[in-house]
């Protein structure tokens, strides 16, 4: 099989397949926002996504059909020179019933293994409700900094977010 053609498939997918497909394209990734509405001001969504550029979207809409959640849009919208789009999973009853156990069960073999396992983690703790104590929230800060190259590619330093952390809890155990 040429290079060429090497990520064109039929249909049905074989699962190892995808787990190959997602050592190349994917990632397992929890986004951090500030959000005052939380009960400690951070909110964690924990997504699995695959890229792929929108010539072979039809391997993305067949990862998509075989696990039967999640959704595809543009990768990057406002960057009108990015053709890539991207497939994302981001409901937790979705990552735990599905996205998970396939992992489990169709290990990866790269480093990438050991940020699902992180994952897996965080996406547990969350339901259960860790995320609503101080330290629980600590604990999934610190666990998604470890993730994807010990979080090279974030945007805020750890730090910065667990003072936040912390200044919230004072905030909230004493209201002005």
């Amino acid at each position: 099989m040429s290079a060429d053609n090497q990520q064109e498939r039929p249909n049905n997918l074989s699962p190892w397949y995808i787990t190959g497909f997602t050592e190349g394209e994917g990632t397992f990734h929890v986004a951090i926002y500030k959000d005052l509405k939380m009960k400690f001001g951070l909110k964690f969504i924990p997504e699995f996504h695959i890229n792929q550029s929108f010539l072979r979207q039809e391997t993305l809409l067949e990862i998509k059909k075989y696990f039967g959640c999640g959704y595809i849009k543009s990768n990057h919208r406002q960057n009108i020179r990015d053709d890539t789009l991207v497939y994302v999973v981001r409901n937790r009853i979705d990552l735990i019933s599905r996205i998970i156990p396939f992992f489990e069960k169709y290990p990866l073999l790269s480093d990438k293994n050991s940020s699902f396992v992180l994952f897996k983690q965080i996406v547990n703790l969350l339901n259960s409700k860790e995320h609503s104590t101080l330290a629980g929230s600590k604990k999934i800060l610190n666990l998604a900094y470890q993730m994807n190259q010990q979080g090279k590619y974030r945007k805020i330093d750890q730090k910065l977010l667990l003072d936040y952390l912390e200044s919230s809890e004072t905030i909230r155990r004493n209201p002005a």
